[in-house]
């Protein structure tokens, strides 16, 4: 599986951006996706995860109730709608694809087996 972000930017606190992810493979379907985030110096932090199925997500704390994570199959692409921005959201984006089920993508021993590259995503206060 290979996977492609897209979709950050520069945004003004309170404002909405909506990330992509493109998925190449005809077996992505089989796999839950997610996104995780960055700040320079940080470890990744997961943000939100969706099954394969699209029936179940988990989000962060951090931004349940404000972010919403949702995918279709027919086209390989993960969405991630991100509203009501606050400037600590500030971070590298990347979408991952895992098997593993999404109620363990927010442990600390999990590790997603693919990866896209970053797309950054900058709140400004």
């Amino acid at each position: 599986v290979q996977l492609q972000a897209s979709g950050g930017g520069l945004v003004q606190a309170g404002g909405s951006l909506r990330l992509s992810c493109a998925a190449s493979g005809h077996t992505f379907g089989t796999y839950a996706a997610g996104w995780f985030r960055q700040t320079s110096g940080d470890e990744r932090e997961f943000v939100a995860a969706v099954s394969w199925s699209g029936s179940s997500t988990e989000y962060a704390a951090s931004v349940k109730g404000r972010f919403t994570i949702s995918r279709d199959n027919a086209k390989n692409m993960v969405w991630l709608q991100m509203n009501s921005l606050k400037t600590e959201d500030t971070a590298v984006y990347y979408c991952a694809a895992d098997v593993t089920e999404v109620a363990f993508w927010s442990a600390q021993w999990f590790s997603a087996s693919y990866w896209g590259q970053g797309t950054q995503v900058t709140v400004s206060s």
